[in-house]
């Protein structure tokens, strides 16, 4: 299996190349020359596996210049029982006739990132190994909250690696804050930026490109890499779990073996819902994509008018996980929709970077639609959804997940298309304390401190309080790094002391 660039073409390179080097030097983004197929019949043997074994099965087709042992030692290391607070790692909770939620929280940060960036830290040291031996890779991190703690939890520590964070100074949950501030580890660095996450992002893609930068790192005998969801390596771990929840639909009786099911994703940087299509385009039965996003609509806008354009008030809502205007992962379905058009992604891209803005063809934009729909939810929407969703079937979601259960029920109600479906939770209610509490109590929300507010939500909902967030209440904060956008790279070099 090789990788070649959404930018150009010509470029090829194996997976641990991909993932070690994490965005191609043009700028472009590394995605499979070819898509592995999964027949029906190799799905349904997955069904009795257990996740851990679900995940070698799919990253084999993708990872062929690991060895098995190599493999082996990344998967179970990252999913091992210590560091997830469920058996099954990512399991499929069943709501109410169709209705199915996926939680992928159960990880040591208590957000779906775990299941991507446990693993990454074994990918990119092996793939290190392979092809940058001797180097101390730098993991340059642009958060706009779950990523940044995902990444530090999971690259702590690693040698090797140092690993420096960046996240919007008012654009992250004071949980996902505090997550970051007081993370440990000799080899992290953690900053906020006067700005938001896609000023953190673009800043982040500038460095990479930079070549003096690159050149100064060099000399020292560093590289960059990223493990935001632009890197490879921190996408393909989230294609196991589109199977493993199938297959879990299946052995709950949920569906039969070659139905069909819809799949909805809360929707920021658009690489989750990218992880659901390669399932798709691997053979695995998903019918509908449904995005699903805040008032920061843009992909709303995009994947029903075919226009792309950031130029738009920017919100900070309750859902900051999806506070993005730039959805990097785009490139890559615009990549694969186009028949691999590598100058068209390259015109499109440069389109964005100058004018903000770019319109696909009909004939592209019409493609995407067969499989992807859209819709985006109001905030007063978000507070309803978190309160009658708890009311009516005592399941407490948190904001971003609400975002997408309301986005399915008006799927469901407007296309009559309610086959069974899942739904992705991606992050623990107790990460966004204020925001859940308030909304189970119709906007009564106490003057309580963060971890106060945590009680009182146990208090009033039942619902367990996840270990890790529990024992941040003990923690000393370490970073309190404030920079503005344009100085990022100065800061750079002062978090790795050059």
């Amino acid at each position: 299996m090789f990788y070649t660039s959404t930018r150009d073409k010509s470029i090829k390179v194996t997976a641990s190349q991909a993932i070690a080097q994490g965005i191609s030097e043009e700028g472009g983004l590394f995605v499979p020359c070819e898509m592995p197929q999964f027949s029906m019949d190799k799905i349904n043997s997955m069904v009795k596996m257990s996740y851990i074994d679900r995940a070698k099965t799919v990253l084999k087709e993708f990872l062929t210049d690991f060895t098995e042992d190599e493999l082996s030692y990344c998967v179970e290391g990252a999913y091992s029982a210590d560091k997830f607070s469920s058996a099954a790692i990512a399991p499929t909770v069943h709501i109410d006739g169709n209705k199915n939620i996926l939680e992928l929280w159960h990880g040591p940060t208590c957000a779906f990132k775990d299941m991507a960036l446990q693993l990454l830290p074994y990918l990119m040291t092996v793939s290190a190994k392979k092809t940058a031996e001797g180097k101390t890779i730098v993991i340059l991190v642009a958060t706009s909250g779950d990523t940044g703690k995902a990444a530090l939890e999971g690259f702590k520590d690693v040698d090797k690696t140092k690993i420096l964070v960046f996240y919007p100074v008012d654009g992250v949950s004071p949980m996902q804050k505090l997550q970051m501030t007081t993370q440990e580890g000799e080899n992290v660095s953690v900053c906020a930026i006067n700005g938001n996450f896609d000023d953190a992002q673009s800043a982040v893609k500038s460095i990479f490109t930079n070549s003096e930068i690159k050149n100064e790192l060099a000399k020292k005998n560093m590289m960059f890499s990223s493990a935001n969801s632009i890197n490879w390596g921190r996408l393909v771990p989230q294609i196991v779990y589109y199977f493993s929840t199938y297959c879990d639909m299946i052995s709950m009786n949920k569906i039969n073996a070659g139905d069909e099911i819809n799949v909805v994703v809360p929707t920021g940087n658009f690489g989750n819902i990218l992880a659901g299509f390669y399932a798709k385009q691997m053979g695995l039965p998903i019918k509908m994509l449904i995005c699903a996003s805040n008032s920061n609509n843009v992909l709303t806008d995009f994947l029903k008018t075919g226009t792309y354009d950031k130029n738009r008030a920017f919100y900070t809502t309750t859902s900051p996980s999806m506070d993005i205007l730039i959805s990097s992962n785009l490139e890559r379905l615009l990549y694969h929709m186009s028949g691999n058009n590598d100058s068209l992604v390259a015109d499109l891209m440069k389109q964005l970077s100058e004018n903000g803005k770019y319109t696909v063809s009909d004939e592209l934009i019409g493609k995407i639609q067969n499989t992807f729909d859209a819709g985006f939810t109001s905030e007063t929407d978000v507070d309803e959804t978190i309160k009658n969703h708890f009311d009516k079937y005592n399941y407490l979601c948190d904001t971003h997940t609400a975002v997408a259960v309301k986005v399915y029920d008006e799927y469901a109600a407007r296309t009559g298309d309610d086959i069974p479906t899942v739904i992705d939770s991606t992050a623990s209610p107790y990460k966004f304390s204020k925001s859940v509490l308030s909304a189970i109590s119709g906007g009564n929300t106490p003057q309580l401190d963060e971890f106060s507010m945590v009680d009182e939500l146990n208090r009033v909902t039942k619902a367990e309080v996840p270990a890790p967030l529990a024992s941040l209440k003990e923690k000393t904060v370490r970073f309190n790094n404030v920079c503005d956008k344009e100085n990022m790279s100065e800061m750079v070099f002062k978090l790795l002391n050059l």
